[in-house]
């Protein structure tokens, strides 16, 4: 069992420690959203769930509603989502489950408010984010940002750059379902590569170890194919920040040309293939157009 319990955060001496908890996470005022917003968040229909061990807060998740589609002329209550704007986890309780379940939490929130979609957006050369994200959760991604925050100073921006990819949480989707009650197994690297996906970009290695991106991505020969990241980002852009960039200026033409093709993210694989550790999306033709088709016919 858990030493924690997921609940609504509503008082401020609750909002005060969210605050404080991203000051501690991010170490940078920019980026804080501070407790006088958080309540106003809280009394008018935003959402802050937190992880609580006792007193202590370990985590939290913010959202609040937005539109599906902005421009459109559809009535609000036809184009609601739910925004998922922050998440936090304290360092030492990263990696024991606490993010997925806040996730959850938002998620079994959503669908009691009837809204089918959230959003959030993530780097998408971070292989931690995107194992959550797409592989456990099962989110889709099929809108890339360029800078999203801006390129200067900022915790958000790693070496003047932002981008992000937008995970799309079809939360009442069957493959949503599928994935988060463990019916639907995620496939391997060998049955992704047996049903005739091909590797874009398989990458080299360097004198220090790291992955090189290819000079040359081949185009996709079937309505599968995979994307090559980095397993450790971060890791590079602490040694190495030419190949952090070139890594950044790869990743961003390809996956914009791939999703301006109709192509979407659904799938994430982390392993070993060929003796190391290596790190993949799993891009698919026209899987966005079923999503979209059982949003609007389900009850």
């Amino acid at each position: 069992m858990s030493d924690y319990v997921i609940r609504p955060l509503k008082t401020l001496e609750e909002l005060k420690a969210v605050e404080a908890l991203q000051r501690l996470v991010w170490d940078d005022p920019t980026t804080v959203i501070y407790h006088h917003m958080l309540i106003s968040l809280a009394r008018n229909g935003g959402s802050i769930l937190g992880a609580l061990r006792g007193d202590q807060l370990i985590g939290f998740v913010i959202s609040y509603l937005g539109l599906e589609a902005p421009e459109s002329e559809r009535p609000a209550m036809a184009n609601l989502k739910m925004v998922s704007q922050r998440m936090a986890v304290i360092p030492e309780y990263r990696g024991t489950g606490v993010g997925y379940e806040l996730k959850l939490a938002q998620r079994r929130l959503a669908i009691q408010l009837g809204i089918r979609l959230i959003t959030w957006t993530f780097d998408p050369l971070l292989s931690r984010n995107a194992h959550l994200n797409i592989r456990k959760l099962g989110a889709i991604g099929q809108v890339y940002y360029r800078d999203y925050y801006g390129s200067g100073d900022s915790a958000l921006v790693k070496l003047h750059s932002s981008d992000r990819l937008l995970a799309e949480w079809w939360v009442t989707s069957n493959r949503v379902e599928q994935r988060i009650n463990g019916r639907r197994a995620g496939l391997t690297l060998r049955q992704y590569l047996e049903g005739n996906a091909t590797i874009l970009n398989p990458t080299t290695v360097n004198a220090q170890g790291l992955p090189v991106p290819t000079d040359r991505t081949e185009s996709p020969h079937s309505t599968l194919a995979l994307f090559e990241i980095p397993t450790d980002y971060d890791a590079i852009v602490s040694c190495d920040v030419g190949l952090a960039e070139a890594w950044r200026a790869h990743s961003r033409e390809v996956l914009e040309q791939l999703i301006n093709e109709g192509y979407a993210v659904t799938d994430f694989i982390h392993g070993d293939h060929e003796g190391r550790e290596r790190s993949f999306y799993v891009l698919s033709y026209g899987e966005y157009s079923e999503i979209r088709i059982s949003r609007f016919s389900s009850n």
